[in-house]
């Protein structure tokens, strides 16, 4: 008896090592590879997949930690629990924007839950500005993890509602 109660409150503790991403943005899922970019559509960066904004307010699509914040407001990496380092790239060739039209709601270090407001985009100036308003979402150490399951390949997101990948680590 003694021995079946130990096995019952002793058992191994497993975590979970899959996440799931949600909408980071209310529009339409791209594939990565019709992204009108061979740094995006070649995966040269990581796998992912992306979203053609209808509006500009853009959510954290996970529970994690920001780990960077690019100078020029187009881009922020976020790292998670089970250790996906992602990276959200607003609009093409926003760089040369130099941050205007972007206001970011995050610094460096800060903890953030899906849903939670990471950027608001000015999407009229990016249209008028930058190449298009597409906005990747790469898993930048994709071979660091098992797989990436694109969940949505098409279709319309609502932010923070659908889940649209699941990435599981080694």
């Amino acid at each position: 008896m003694i021995i079946m109660f130990k096995n019952m409150f002793m058992k191994k503790v497993e975590f979970s090592k899959a996440i799931e991403l949600k909408a980071y943005a209310t529009g339409s899922i791209m594939k990565l590879e019709d992204i009108p970019d061979p740094v995006f559509a070649e995966k040269m960066m990581g796998d992912g997949i992306a979203i053609v904004p209808a509006e500009g307010n853009i959510s954290s699509p996970v529970n994690g930690v920001i780990m960077h914040v690019f100078p020029t407001k187009h881009a922020i990496s976020i790292k998670t629990a089970n250790g996906a380092e992602i990276l959200l790239h607003i609009g093409l060739e926003t760089v040369s924007m130099n941050g205007e039209g972007f206001t970011v709601h995050v610094t460096e270090g800060k903890k953030v839950k899906v849903g939670d407001a990471l950027v608001t985009v000015d999407l009229d100036m990016v249209k008028k500005r930058a190449k298009n308003t597409v906005i990747p979402i790469i898993i930048v150490n994709t071979k660091e993890m098992l797989k990436i399951d694109k969940l949505l390949l098409s279709g319309n997101v609502t932010i923070a509602k659908e889940t649209i990948l699941a990435v599981t680590a080694k």
